[in-house]
């Protein structure tokens, strides 16, 4: 482990009064934690962009930790889906959302003289990530990449200080399972959330169900795979009961953001 707490608290104490954009992931929840540790109640403000991209159980954790934690949050709906570009769901959908989170997290920001900041890390760099350009653009900071964090450090980091999102599964928006191409829908949205808790009630956690019409691809973890197939006729009832048809099992296994592999 190479990235120093204390190197991102000075950061922090340096933005003086941060907004943190908090989804309950392994990344925000750690930021949030930290900035509101080292900066307190008034000057590390929280607040959860809302909108049928994010999964139920997501929201329920975020308000959760928020008071397990004392933290001073706020949920805040967002409204990309209003916008066509957003919804036609090319290799931009990214920049439109965060272009969406950042309208709502401005004027607050503006108005409690507070810098956005996100939970980006270092490990997040390599990928196509549109919508950090987005944030960037409108002015938004990325803490644990200026004090060289990566997702990695932040499990450890969170393990030592006892924050219970340390194993927390890397989570995305509910968009992210949806190919380019393919158009963003609120039903759509919600079948995929429905498959995927469905699949965690049955004990399975880093998963995705990517969707694919009347085709669930499902990734798993590999070594949840045994248990997988071992359990096929539970999992293919869950994911038929929300609306597919066929279900499939990707034996390659779970890859966060492996839709991006074509942009």
């Amino acid at each position: 482990m190479t990235a120093d707490l204390a190197s991102l608290r000075k950061n922090l104490e340096g933005l003086e009064r941060v907004l943190v954009a908090f989804s309950g992931g392994v990344d925000s929840a750690f930021l949030a934690w930290v900035a509101n540790d080292t900066l307190g109640y008034e000057l590390a403000r929280c607040f959860t962009a809302v909108s049928p991209s994010l999964g139920a159980s997501e929201l329920e954790d975020c308000a959760t930790l928020a008071e397990e934690w004392g933290l001073n949050w706020a949920p805040i709906e967002t409204s990309e889906m209003e916008n066509a570009a957003y919804r036609q769901n090319d290799s931009d959908r990214c920049y439109h959302c965060k272009s969406a989170l950042m309208d709502v997290a401005g004027p607050v920001a503006q108005l409690h003289d507070c810098v956005v900041i996100l939970g980006v890390n270092t490990d997040d760099l390599g990928d196509h990530r549109p919508g950090q350009f987005a944030a960037e653009e409108r002015g938004a900071r990325f803490p644990l990449v200026e004090t060289e964090f990566s997702k990695a450090d932040i499990r450890t980091h969170s393990r030592q200080l006892g924050l219970r999102t340390w194993d927390k599964p890397a989570a995305a928006c509910l968009a992210s399972r949806i190919p380019y191409g393919t158009e963003v829908t609120v039903p759509l949205l919600r079948r995929l959330d429905r498959a995927e808790s469905a699949l965690r009630a049955l004990g399975f956690g880093q998963l995705r169900v990517r969707d694919y019409g009347e085709v669930a691809r499902l990734e798993f973890d590999i070594d949840q795979m045994p248990a997988a197939l071992d359990r096929r006729t539970e999992i293919v009832e869950a994911v038929q009961a929300v609306g597919y048809r066929y279900v499939t099992l990707d034996l390659e296994g779970f890859r966060s953001g492996n839709l991006n592999h074509s942009v």
